[in-house]
């Protein structure tokens, strides 16, 4: 049986957002996973509180009162991604762990600045967005590029053929999250 997830790209227009889309050119800068064509199961790495670009780990994203509440004008790509059941059994479990880890785990601010480099860098962890969705689908046995998690950006998943895009915009104007 065919079970599905949804990688979520998106661009805030944060001054941190500014600059490595300045860097990158890349349209979108930040990537979540969720289990819900609705978003509301939606699991990345970046800020634990809005306000502090600064504090960030592994985090369940909630688009209307999280971080995404406070940039209205955020927009997003997302994309879907067909898995069999026990590969998507498997992404839960894995998630599962960092569930319980919460606490333990940190943003890999170096990590993102590897990726700039082409060299990987890696602690135990420790992790940036686009190299925890990377992990979670390559140790669930979803490979969609020959590279490590940790140089994958963002825009790799905009690019990959495996993955289809459902919608493209402003992410309050989606559908599931407009009719909330």
């Amino acid at each position: 049986m065919c079970k599905k997830v949804y990688i979520l790209l998106t661009d805030t227009g944060t001054l941190f957002t500014k600059s490595i889309k300045t860097y990158t050119k890349a349209p979108y800068n930040h990537a979540s996973i969720s289990f819900d064509v609705g978003l509301e199961e939606l699991y990345s790495f970046g800020r634990k509180k809005a306000s502090n670009p600064f504090y960030g780990g592994f985090v369940k994203e909630d688009i209307n009162q999280g971080t995404y509440s406070k940039y209205p004008e955020t927009t997003c790509a997302i994309y879907e991604l067909k898995v069999t059941e026990p590969e998507f059994n498997k992404m839960k479990r894995i998630l599962g762990v960092f569930k319980k880890n919460e606490k333990r785990l940190f943003y890999n601010l170096l990590g993102v600045i590897g990726v700039s480099i082409k060299e990987p860098v890696e602690f135990n962890a420790s992790y940036f967005c686009s190299q925890f969705v990377s992990d979670l689908l390559s140790r669930s046995g979803i490979r969609l590029w020959e590279k490590l998690p940790s140089l994958v950006t963002p825009d790799d998943f905009r690019q990959s053929e495996k993955l289809t895009l459902i919608y493209e915009g402003k992410l309050f104007e989606y559908d599931p999250i407009k009719t909330k």
